[in-house]
């Protein structure tokens, strides 16, 4: 597999370099009002006054700044401290602490709640940028994220973190992360991404609460989110952990399936790593599920009506690639590494957009390219397939 490899990672190089990265530089940079336009249509439309939501903006931040780090190149910094400066500039409310969830296209607050996904996501990014930059202002931007995140959504009865916040930190009704959600007051989605976040933050912030909290992540994932009878996910829950939810996110599941095993390394404790790749591999299998022949992945499955979601979205193509790779090198298994190749090939054949640069945002079960939905947005951003491209390239060794 050694070639294969190889010649992998001089075509993730290239869709990064020659493609992903130049999209968001030459199409989405803002040049009139700072930072980045918040929406390209599927139909490569820009829509110059779209709002700038919070999740593109940490998002850009984080990929071109891990972009950085990687290569070293100016260009990139120059790219993740444009991020940096407007997201400093708008994004924080300097009153109550935090970021908002959307500005207007002027930079001004729309939508000022406090999800903590969000606030996870600001805290993600800020790190990758002192990583890659030293910008001590950044790291501690990033530390005062975490310590609100402990202060304000930490369940100190029941463990775990509540989902989404009013602007000066009180509880909402409505903690949605997007209207496909169910309205409950925890989710895997949101723990997912807050253990995202503290790993980063614990590369370069040793701290003994954060590495508490850390740890305490991967325990709720092995005993509360991960399901004990099928290794999948459960996606929502209350607040005493009860699971209100009937579907299965394969994309999630495979996510997981390496973002827990980093988050374990990070930690060090290798009695900790055993435990929690014994998990993660069965996780792998059982994401496995939505796996086709001819190398993509389904969006996700509700397991009490048995209905499938057959689309194939960018994100979790990406995450499939990661988290495949990370089980081979676990355990030199070929079939993890067939799975990987299958991903790319799949990717490059269906969701890259060759013409226009970037990803589309889904295709079809039988390859229909979805036109319908943002090439760039809210949601569609450069952080899963450039964070692939990344980990599997900083992974294949000569």
């Amino acid at each position: 597999m050694k070639y294969e490899f190889l010649q992998l990672k001089q075509e993730l190089k290239e869709e990064l370099t020659h493609n992903i990265l130049p999209f968001w530089m030459v199409k989405m940079a803002d040049t009139e009002r700072g930072g980045f336009y918040g929406q390209m249509t599927g139909k490569d439309q820009l829509i110059i006054n779209a709002p700038k939501g919070g999740i593109l903006n940490a998002r850009i931040l984080w990929s071109f700044s891990a972009a950085a780090l990687y290569f070293k190149n100016p260009v990139y910094i120059e790219y993740a401290r444009r991020a940096k400066e407007y997201i400093f500039n708008h994004f924080f409310d300097e009153e109550n602490g935090g970021v908002y969830w959307k500005l207007n296209a002027d930079g001004t607050p729309d939508d000022t709640k406090k999800q903590i996904y969000n606030q996870a996501f600001f805290m993600y990014g800020l790190v990758e940028f002192y990583r890659a930059t030293g910008d001590k202002e950044a790291l501690d931007k990033a530390i005062e994220l975490f310590r609100l995140i402990e202060e304000h959504s930490f369940d100190k009865q029941e463990n775990g973190y509540f989902e989404a916040y009013s602007k000066d930190w009180v509880l909402l009704e409505d903690l949605r992360l997007s209207e496909k959600d169910a309205n409950e007051k925890k989710t895997m989605n949101t723990h997912l991404h807050v253990l995202e976040a503290y790993t980063n933050l614990f590369r370069v912030w040793d701290n003994a609460l954060l590495e508490k909290q850390l740890r305490n992540l991967i325990k709720l994932f092995l005993e509360k989110i991960i399901n004990q009878q099928t290794h999948h996910l459960d996606l929502f829950f209350d607040e005493n952990w009860e699971c209100k939810s009937t579907l299965f996110s394969y994309g999630h599941d495979i996510e997981a399936a390496w973002l827990l095993d980093e988050a374990a390394q990070v930690l060090g404790d290798i009695d900790l790593v055993r435990k929690v790749q014994l998990v993660t591999l069965k996780i792998a299998t059982a994401a496995s599920e939505g796996l086709q022949p001819n190398g993509s992945i389904w969006n996700e499955k509700d397991f009490q009506t048995g209905h499938v979601d057959t689309n194939c979205d960018w994100w979790p193509q990406a995450e499939a690639m990661v988290g495949f790779y990370n089980a081979y090198e676990q355990t030199k298994e070929v079939e993890y590494a067939h799975k990987t190749l299958a991903s790319w090939e799949f990717i490059k054949k269906y969701l890259v957009d060759k013409k226009s640069g970037e990803w589309h945002w889904s295709v079809s079960e039988n390859g229909k390219v979805d036109d319908m939905n943002d090439k760039a947005g809210f949601w569609k951003c450069p952080y899963h397939n450039s964070r692939m491209c990344l980990e599997l390239m900083s992974r294949i060794h000569e």
